[in-house]
């Protein structure tokens, strides 16, 4: 019985030996993920396993003829779909599809996307053995499929406006993730890039817009020229009331000086009044001295005064001559003297 054990263990071991012998390194660049297929084996369970080996200089040792390795890239991809250029040989990889006004219409597209390290074992059964596989099986197929479905939405118009395309990329974007999320890639960004009308259609919208914004410009100017009269006026209106605030105050400075003159008028008049009044009164009170006996002795005493020094002649009167005719010299004086002063009286006021 022990013989017969001890011929099993060396006929495992004969039959292990090139097993060994037969392991083969495998490893991971610093991008990549590694995937395992057991094709058969004594132990454990076949097919894809589940285990994802991580990136970056780690190495692992399988027997060759037993089991299969395959390596995904983790880094960004992009997927270009656009027009062929000039000399570019095969068919034409753009997006086309149709507006919602009936145009049609052809958008070079480009999706970042990339895989996630954890689904690997997943797109290893599903879909293919390498990042090529999955872009061309699954990736292309579904953004073909489904940025169609965002994009024929918009109007003709709305690819000229800048906001409306970023939506709709962003919306081809979700669209994107949740197909494609579950099967184990990561959709970054759609990026919608040149796009093609019909060229007679294009004409026709360049034209539209080139009108559009001629008809903006000249809204602009005549805001402008609207915003320019209403500081023209605003800047008239100031000047006007500093012109009216400057004739106010003058005026009311001449009206100050004009009062302030008046007063001053008006003060030298009633002193003026005063002092005519004073003087009338004091002629008064000396003519009612002069008219009494008083005044008609002051009168002889000043008639006196002249006369003194003086010689009286005497003329003979009649026609004979012979006969001096007697004159009242008294009276003769005192009437001159009378006269003079009142003279003198009426010269003083």
């Amino acid at each position: 019985m022990k013989r017969m054990d001890l011929r099993m263990l060396g006929l495992f071991v004969l039959l292990a030996l090139p097993v060994v012998q037969g392991c083969a390194c495998h490893s991971t660049e610093a991008n990549e993920v590694g995937v395992l297929t057991r094709k058969f084996t004594l132990m454990g369970s076949r097919g894809v396993q589940t285990e994802t080996y991580a990136p970056g200089a780690t190495y692992f040792f399988f027997p060759p003829f037993s089991t299969d390795w395959d390596t995904f890239e983790t880094k960004l991809q992009n997927l270009r779909m656009s027009a062929k250029v000039e000399g570019e040989k095969g068919r034409t990889n753009d997006i086309e599809f149709k507006t919602v006004d009936g145009n049609d219409i052809a958008v070079d597209v480009t999706v970042a996307w990339r895989i996630d390290p954890a689904k690997a074992p997943h797109l290893m059964q599903k879909v293919g053995r390498t990042t090529q596989d999955v872009e061309n099986r699954l990736v292309r197929p579904a953004t073909r499929a489904l940025v169609r479905d965002a994009l024929n939405v918009l109007r003709s118009e709305d690819f000229y406006t800048a906001d409306k395309r970023f939506a709709a990329a962003e919306s081809a974007r979700k669209l994107l993730e949740e197909a494609l999320l579950p099967e184990g890639v990561i959709v970054e960004q759609v990026i919608l890039q040149e796009h093609r009308f019909n060229p007679e259609y294009e004409k026709v919208i360049r034209e539209k817009k080139l009108a559009e914004q001629t008809a903006e410009k000249l809204r602009s100017e005549a805001q402008a020229a609207a915003e320019e009269a209403k500081r023209n006026l605003e800047s008239a209106k100031g000047t006007v009331s500093q012109k009216i605030a400057q004739a106010q105050g003058e005026l009311e400075q001449t009206r100050l000086g004009a009062d302030a003159e008046l007063v001053r008028a008006t003060n030298e008049a009633t002193a003026i009044l005063k002092e005519a009044e004073a003087k009338s009164k004091g002629i008064a009170k000396e003519n009612e001295a002069m008219a009494g006996a008083g005044g008609r002795t002051m009168v002889k005493l000043r008639i006196a005064e002249a006369l003194m020094g003086k010689q009286i002649i005497f003329m003979p009167s009649g026609r004979s001559g012979a006969t001096l005719q007697t004159m009242d010299m008294n009276q003769i004086l005192t009437q001159y003297s009378a006269a003079k002063t009142t003279q003198t009286s009426s010269n003083g006021q």
